[in-house]
């Protein structure tokens, strides 16, 4: 087995022998697997310490079997003369970045790519290309990144690999022999394809003694040592003890520490062209390293930034309450850290009548705005209320003014000329049997055909405009149900078109509660209503008086359900005697209740806040979008 030698230090490495690459592919097509062999391989994990998903840090990562952040790695690979023709012989130094599978990471995947000169494209010899193989290929492409397609888990039994290779040839643009196959669990073909890394991926291209200039791809907060910030150097070089300039805050830092990832973080005097690594400043203030941001020298600094990156945009809103009131000001502290750890998340303070302080936040998908949740319970120990998750609509008025819908509790009363929806373009790859299925599917949720293509015989690729409100719920789980799990889902924003939206109320006791109002298709509006007013007369407990649930569009209800009064029995100490006393005792009875319905507010416990928020049809993307 090839093992390193000598292994150039940081700050001294000739950019001639490193080799920056990223892997890309579908959720569970086995990157984190082959990460953790090519981390044997080069000898930068002992066996001792390896375990599975070595890169995968966070807990909720390990149980999920998913990655959500991208995890940088340098490593050395000492090349044999012999082994790969046109190369020449030696220690190289390979800076590996393992990037996310699931749509809702896509914005981690095109940060690593704006960080390498290759990309690895890995698919499953046994389930193909998948929607999300599609994705980040194109991604891959518009970087002008060098692609190295490979074929993974060749030693299983329904493994195909002659087939899948043809169709990955056909969408690189090179030929079915030049598919590199490996086997990541076993370890077969890990060798060669790092020798084709070596030989593929072309060196990186810097000034050396050009000011300098480093791309921040990631960046994360320790609880002690403050920011960490992940950087890629284009020009020059940074060193030890340098005072830093951040270029769009114009932010001055002197660097107490600077070092590479292999994989723990190891110190280093400095760090030259084309080399990644890390940056501690002792900064504990997260808007001061941003990602995106070019890091340059404050003294001889460097006068043009490099490209950064699109700010990418919400695509799903959701508001969060902290159970206890008291822990606003933590759930504001943790929002700020994480949001350091996840650069696609957004929030802003809101407040509810029912919830009271929270916050508004914008998440990529379903699954972030679980892993966010999840995550902000775990890390930060608070106990949370999310409302139903909902997009942005736009909304015209008949005066010809404009107003952006969020939020349920934000939808005008006036009178509405149209409500314009956010559309997104989705891609569906599917075996040819389920093409009835799926297109009854996407009509039921207010789909249109695009176009299909047969990428070979028996799989086929479906293109649909869908309204993202649809998406969002519980589409991605109907459609797995219905292709018995064979099917893959990628989409992206394409736009706005008209529709016929209305806003439905829950009212307890005649008064609207917003956390459980939403925004929905007029024809879906009633089942919607009488849903929800079933749920929470199941959840809410009775009252000492009649509580009404109604369902409403503006002042028309649409649905009713009644929580009947706790009766106490009153005639339990009359024993015999005239039925005036009797009744007088009932009707005392039902004036006080009558009173008390007058003034008395309706108790929903934060548990049933909890039950029909969670519940109500969103679905769960567990394991993510295969």
């Amino acid at each position: 087995m090839p093992q390193a030698t000598t292994v150039p230090q940081p700050g001294q490495t000739d950019p001639s022998i490193i080799r920056n690459f990223c892997i890309i592919a579908h959720i569970d097509h086995g990157k984190s697997t082959l990460a953790d062999r090519m981390l044997q391989l080069t000898g930068v994990v002992d066996a001792r310490a390896a375990r599975a998903q070595y890169l995968d840090r966070m807990d909720i990562e390990r149980e999920r079997g998913i990655t959500i952040k991208s995890q940088a790695v340098r490593m050395p690979w000492q090349v044999d003369a012999g082994n790969a023709a046109d190369t020449e012989p030696g220690t190289y130094v390979l800076n590996m970045i393992d990037t996310p599978g699931h749509v809702d990471f896509t914005y981690e995947v095109s940060r690593s790519l704006e960080a390498c000169e290759a990309a690895i494209l890995l698919v499953d010899a046994a389930q193909g290309i998948e929607a999300q193989t599609l994705a980040n290929l194109y991604l891959a492409m518009g970087a002008d990144l060098h692609i190295i397609p490979v074929l993974n888990k060749i030693d299983l039994p329904s493994a195909n690999p002659e087939k899948f290779a043809a169709e990955l040839a056909g969408l690189v643009g090179c030929e079915p022999e030049d598919v590199l196959r490996v086997s990541a669990k076993t370890g077969v073909g890990v060798e060669e394809l790092l020798d084709e890394i070596v030989k593929q991926t072309p060196a990186p291209v810097g000034v050396q003694d050009a000011p300098a200039r480093a791309l921040i791809f990631d960046s994360v907060y320790d609880t002690y040592r403050g920011v960490v910030t992940y950087v890629r150097v284009v020009d020059g070089k940074l060193s030890h003890r340098d005072r830093i300039k951040m270029m769009s805050t114009g932010a001055t830092h002197e660097m107490l520490e600077i070092g590479m990832i292999s994989p723990e973080q190891v110190k280093a005097g400095e760090l030259g062209v084309g080399e990644v690594g890390y940056l501690i400043t002792g900064v504990k203030d997260v808007r001061q390293s941003r990602v995106g941001d070019t890091v340059t020298t404050q003294h001889g600094s460097a006068t043009d930034a490099l490209g950064g990156y699109k700010h990418p945009n919400p695509m799903v809103y959701a508001g969060l309450y902290p159970i206890d009131g008291d822990q606003f000001g933590d759930l504001r502290e943790a929002l700020e850290k994480l949001q350091l750890n996840d650069a696609a998340l957004t929030f802003e303070p809101e407040t509810s009548g029912a919830l009271g302080f929270g916050f508004r936040l914008g998440f990529l998908g379903l699954l972030h705005m679980e892993i966010t949740r999840d995550r902000l319970e775990r890390e930060f120990n608070l106990d949370l209320i999310s409302t139903a998750p909902n997009v942005v609509y736009e909304v015209l008025m008949e005066d010809g003014s404009q107003v952006e819908v969020t939020n349920p509790s934000e939808f005008p009363d006036g009178k509405i000329a149209e409500v314009r929806e956010p559309v997104v373009r989705a891609t569906i790859l599917s075996p040819s049997d389920f093409i009835g299925t799926i297109m009854e599917l996407c009509q039921t949720k207010r789909g249109s055909l695009q176009g299909m293509d047969y990428l070979s015989e028996d799989r086929v690729e479906m293109r649909y405009t869908l309204p993202m409100g649809e998406i969002v719920f519980d589409f991605f789980d109907q459609l797995k149900s219905r292709t018995k799990g064979y099917a893959s889902l990628d989409y992206e924003r394409s736009g706005e078109q008209a529709a016929d939206l209305v806003k439905v109320d829950i009212l307890l006791q005649g008064e609207a509660v917003d956390a459980f109002s939403a925004i929905v298709h007029k024809d879906a509006a009633y089942s919607y209503g009488v849903m929800m007013a079933g749920k929470l007369k199941e959840l809410i407990p009775r009252q000492q008086f009649e509580v009404p649930i109604q369902a409403a569009i503006g002042a028309r209800v649409i649905a009713r359900e009644n929580i009947r009064a706790i009766r106490k029995d009153v005639l339990a100490k009359c024993y015999g005697g005239d039925i005036s006393r009797k009744r007088k005792l009932l009707e005392k009875q039902k004036a006080g209740k009558k009173r008390m319905k007058n003034i008395g507010t309706v108790e929903v416990p934060p548990e049933a806040f909890v039950a029909a928020l969670s519940n109500d049809g969103s679905g769960s993307t567990d394991k993510g979008k295969k």
